[in-house]
């Protein structure tokens, strides 16, 4: 009974000292999708080129940190195993084994087994491992060793199936299925005595560490081998291990054991600490399941996982707190406790010890900032500012919203800046007794102070105020200096101290105070060292972090010196929280809040970025040498490959020909397109910050494009030289055409004159005729004119006899008179008919129009018509048509009716008209 309870009390103090961590590593998940191949892994290891290569079931994978490449075995077997010599990739696989070498930037594939009967028909033979022994290569299968010395192959068959072989010392060990360990020696082997706890028992790994021998089983756990016989590991996580199931175990720099099981992941043991982490999927692993473990330069760790692989940054100076819970929320400040860590976030303040977050009461709703002053941390909070001290939680004040908290670089005075002006502390000691900043009732964002009764406060939004008071707090003058120094975009002013010093950040550029001017001046050496700097955070007096393009750079300032150190942008890219980063200082590393947690930097981290980076380039998937030349109008893909996969990959950027601007190298790719044809230069640079470090070149030639290729071109010399020929011969042609032409013109021309001439001759005919037809026609109408005074002199002669008749009362004189005046003024009736035929002529083509337009009208009515358009009067056409003049007006009234005239209408102007 004592010795249980002795044994009890052990175990609990082990338990006690091993706790999970909470701070994990940074891990690269990889999946499927990322790699194109199968699910998975069973070998990983880095090659001399510095490239990660994997067993996957039927591929081969090889990752360079650029680019993905997946190669099958010819007889698409699945590869179980694989190991690496020099330029050598050995690989076995389903009754094959043989190596792969690169070569052009595609991997080859030679076979040791062609045309070798090494396996038997009926066995089902796999090469689950391969390793070096005694100047050898071993290819063990779960029947068979082949011994390989570079010519022969020599084959040792087992009595049992075997699960691995391991080379310990100079020793190798045969794990059985169920017989447990063999020594092998030679061809014989035996079981070492005092290992036959290991029967029945699957051994997954022996391994060497610090002159002590661990058997890592699949399900009894962990033996230690002491005074020649095996002992269970005395450590609590031999029972986790138990259940969890081990697959794989590895001992790794800085005392540290790293195991991979079947059902929990990956854990990894510190000897020093005695304290371990776990990472499975209830953390940041994508897989339960361990299937390999590889190691790179950098002594991290590549987990060969069930689906997929993950890269875990053991030896990075970098470590995570992660809350896949959602219980918190976003991290906008976190520091350190004698118990584990005190969080602001948006969902409230929590303290988080022993794996588990409490909520403080009353703190619900969003927390700001904390700040440690002396023992207690000041932590502001949208409802006030509370006061925490070994867990014990006080309200101080109720000032909402406690932004920031800094401390006066001149007195132990402490200013707050809050949603509605600047909080004052002057008794650290008793922090309840604060006094408000008159006349700035603004939210403000930053405090400073340098001088005394003078501070210095951002506005939230916009503007910069410098605030002077007297020595009983009492304010005096409150200046916007983002105005009097006619800054216009003062939006979201930082106060950065630097070595008591205040300068401020404002649009990307560094000012100070000159207090002889009373306007803010640019500071040069800011200005010149720190440039797009978005964010900026004092750490201490030497050291500080800014946001650059995106990116954290934590600074050493050395003198006027500033030494860069890149924090890569994988590990908070898209989790930093906009102008509320913020740093808590602890005796040995930097915490900085996340979006879903925090990271822990240590403080002594120095990235001394590996600048030897590799070119590869690729051309329609072909590789391209240095000062090759590439088709025109295809792509290039140039990947910068600097073989480092953690916390000192360089920043790299790239320049094409003679451009001024450094162009960002996306995860180590370049793609080009569009290139012009000549020759092309790209640059490659190592950006630290601060300066830009070339460390690489690749020149190439871009082709002429084939319109302008040598047989083109002589092709455009005979279809130019053609053109030319067939112009000179067209030209020719045209001439000859054109003579011809000319000699038809003049004899059209001369035939045209003969033809003008008889013309114009027939023309003259013609005037001559018209001329004497016209001679006719004024003859006709002066005989139609005599006519016309004729029958005047008629009507003058019936006037006389009228009168006669009126005045004469003789009889015989009255008769002798009347036959006198008849026969003086008697017309001829031939001279009558002669001078209608010629009425008719002359307005023929009138009598014609006249009616075709009216076919009803009489002889009378035309020759009424005919009077009427030589614009005689009524009283002149009574006589010549023989009726009285009131017979004429008559016939004047029917013929209106006739034409359809209206009474305003004039009978003569319409007649002219037709």
């Amino acid at each position: 009974m004592r010795s249980i309870l002795i044994k009890t009390f052990f175990f609990f103090f082990i338990a006690f000292q091993v706790q999970a961590q909470e701070l994990l590593p940074f891990v690269e998940n990889y999946n499927k999708s990322d790699y194109q191949g199968d699910n998975q892994i069973w070998n990983v290891v880095q090659g001399k080129d510095n490239a990660m290569y994997f067993a996957n079931n039927h591929y081969l994978l090889r990752y360079d940190g650029v680019l993905w490449e997946k190669y099958s075995l010819p007889n698409k077997t699945i590869i179980r195993s694989i190991l690496i010599e020099g330029d050598k990739i050995y690989s076995g696989s389903y009754k094959e084994f043989g190596y792969w070498y690169r070569k052009e930037g595609k991997m080859h594939y030679v076979s040791i087994t062609k045309n070798l009967r090494l396996f038997d028909e009926k066995d089902n033979e796999e090469i689950w491992k391969i390793f070096r022994y005694n100047g050898s290569l071993y290819f063990q299968s779960f029947n068979d060793v082949f011994i390989y010395d570079g010519k022969h192959i020599k084959k040792i068959r087992f009595p049992f199936l075997i699960s691995y072989c391991f080379v310990v010392d100079d020793n190798l060990y045969v794990a059985s299925v169920e017989k447990g360990i063999f020594k092998m020696d030679g061809s014989r082997i035996a079981n070492p005595k005092g290992w036959d706890v290991l029967k029945k028992t699957v051994v997954h790994a022996i391994e060497k560490y610090q002159n002590q021998t661990y058997v890592f089983t699949q399900k009894k756990g962990i033996f230690i081998l002491e005074n020649g016989s095996l002992k269970p590991w005395n450590n609590p996580l031999n029972e986790t291990f138990k259940a969890a199931t081990i697959n794989i175990a590895k001992f790794i720099k800085n005392n540290k054991l790293v195991v991979g099981t079947g059902n929990r992941g990956v854990f990894i043991y510190d000897f020093n600490t005695n304290a371990y982490q776990n990472i499975d999927r209830n953390n940041v692993l994508m897989n339960n399941s361990v299937l390999s473990i590889g190691f790179d330069k950098e002594n991290d760790l590549w987990l060969g996982l069930d689906n997929g692989i993950a890269h875990v940054e053991v030896n990075s100076p970098i470590s995570f707190f992660y809350d896949n819970s959602g219980i918190l929320g976003s991290v906008y400040s976190v520091a350190t406790t004698n118990k584990g860590y005190l969080i602001a976030s948006n969902h409230g303040i929590y303290e988080f010890y022993s794996g588990k977050f409490n909520m403080l009461p009353n703190t619900q709703g969003q927390a700001w900032n904390i700040t440690k002053i002396d023992n207690k941390y000041i932590i502001g909070h949208n409802d006030g500012t509370f006061s925490y001290d070994n867990g014990s939680l006080v309200k101080i004040n109720n000032k909402s919203g406690g932004w920031n908290l800094s401390k006066s670089s001149i007195n132990n005075t402490y200013f707050q800046s809050t949603y509605s002006g600047v909080i004052l502390y002057d008794k650290p000691s008793d922090l309840t007794k604060a006094k408000v900043i008159e006349n700035l009732s603004k939210p403000i964002k930053y405090v400073a102070q340098n001088k005394k009764n003078e501070i210095w406060a951002a506005d939230n939004y916009r503007g910069l105020y410098r605030v002077l008071y007297d020595d009983n707090y009492k304010t005096k003058k409150v200046e916007n200096v983002t105005q009097q120094s006619k800054i216009k975009n003062d939006f979201g002013v930082k106060i950065f101290e630097f070595r008591s010093e205040i300068l401020f950040l404002i649009n990307n550029r560094w000012y100070t105070y000159n207090s002889l001017s009373n306007k803010l001046e640019e500071n040069e050496l800011f200005n010149s060292n720190f440039k797009n700097i978005t964010d900026v955070v004092s750490i201490d007096e030497d050291h500080f972090m800014v946001l650059q393009n995106g990116i954290l750079y934590h600074i050493y300032a050395d003198g006027n010196k500033f030494l860069w150190n890149i924090i890569q942008e994988k590990y908070y890219k898209g989790k930093l929280i906009n102008d509320n980063l913020r740093i808590f200082k602890t005796q040995n590393h930097y915490l900085l809040n996340l979006d879903d947690g925090f990271i822990s930097l240590q403080l002594k981290y120095e990235n001394k970025q590996n600048s030897d980076v590799k070119v590869e380039a690729f051309n329609e998937s072909n590789l391209v040498l240095n000062d090759s030349e590439i088709k025109f109008n295809t792509e290039l893909k140039i990947n910068v490959i600097s073989g480092i996969y953690g916390a000192s990959k360089p920043n790299l950027f790239y320049k094409l020909n003679s451009s001024n601007e450094y162009t960002p190298v996306s995860d180590g790719l370049i793609v080009l397109n569009n290139l012009s044809s000549g020759y092309h230069s790209i640059t490659i640079f190592n950006h630290n910050g601060a300066n830009y470090e070339k460390v690489a070149n690749f020149d190439f030639k871009v082709a002429e494009p084939w319109y302008f290729s040598i047989w083109m071109i002589v092709l455009y010399l005979f279809v130019i030289a053609a053109v030319l020929f067939f112009y000179y011969k067209w030209n020719k042609l045209r001439y000859m055409q054109k003579l011809k032409l000319q000699a038809e013109e003049l004899k059209h021309q001369r035939e045209i004159l003969e033809m003008e001439l008889k013309a114009e001759n027939e023309l003259n005919v013609q005037e001559y005729e018209k001329h004497i037809l016209e001679l006719e026609l004024q003859t006709k109408s002066s005989e139609v004119a005599g006519k016309s005074l004729s029958i005047a002199k008629q009507s003058e002669m019936i006037d006389n006899i009228q009168n006669i008749l009126d005045s004469e009362k003789d009889f015989n004189k009255l008769k002798s008179e009347i036959k006198k005046a008849i026969k003086i003024n008697e017309v001829n009736k031939h001279e009558w008919e002669i001078f209608e035929t010629n009425l008719n002529q002359i307005h023929n083509e009138f009598i014609i129009n006249l009616s075709k337009k009216f076919p009803n009208l009489t002889p009378k009515d035309i020759k009424l018509c005919v009077y009427l358009k030589m614009n005689l009067s009524s009283k002149e056409i009574a006589p010549m048509m023989n009726i009285s003049f009131r017979g004429v007006e008559l016939h004047r009234y029917r013929l209106r009716k006739k034409l359809n005239l209206l009474q305003e209408d004039n009978l003569s102007k319409f007649l002219l008209n037709i």
